[in-house]
């Protein structure tokens, strides 16, 4: 199936939900509402003409000083179909939005990696802990506002001092 009838069909079934679509070398990306992302992902999941079989990354983007701040972004294949599909949902500070570790089980990881880096709450996972740093780490290194040389503590003398709590 081509982009466009891929867009299309996501778009028929999704029409009010979907914010925005696009087809980048030959890739489709559909830009969805959280509230959503459960039934637009069982969707791709199980619809025999799309079948999304494999689930390839999810990964979050911070674009700081933009509202809304994060992008989490899913990429998902379909070994049978051979066709692949983005899909973005946007995020303000402090949003949770829900796993779907239940419909692709390879997005355990990933999703507490994107936890562990961004600080994204996925709501219903299962084990959603740190996967890289330490438990008890402070803060999130790949978002915009974390300090370059990283914060001081046990692990890093040479951090920032951390901001007071207002």
């Amino acid at each position: 199936m081509k982009a466009e009838e891929l867009i299309q069909q996501v778009r028929h079934v999704f029409r009010d939900e979907v914010a925005s679509s696009s087809i980048f070398r030959g890739e489709a990306t559909v830009v969805i509402d959280k509230k959503s992302l459960k039934a637009l992902c069982t969707f791709l999941r199980t619809e025999p003409d799309i079948y999304m079989n494999y689930f390839v990354d999810v990964l979050g983007a911070d674009y700081l000083p933009l509202k809304p701040r994060f992008e989490v972004v899913y990429h998902m294949y379909s070994i049978t179909k051979k066709h692949r599909i983005r899909v973005k949902v946007k995020l303000d500070e402090g949003d949770t939005i829900p796993t779907v570790s239940d419909i692709w089980p390879a997005a355990n990881w990933p999703e507490r990696e994107t936890y562990d880096m961004f600080g994204i709450i996925f709501e219903g996972h299962a084990n959603l802990t740190r996967i890289y740093l330490a438990n008890d780490w402070q803060g999130h290194p790949l978002r915009k506002d974390y300090p370059l040389k990283g914060f001081k503590d046990k692990y890093n003398p040479f951090g920032e001092e951390k901001p007071e709590e207002e």
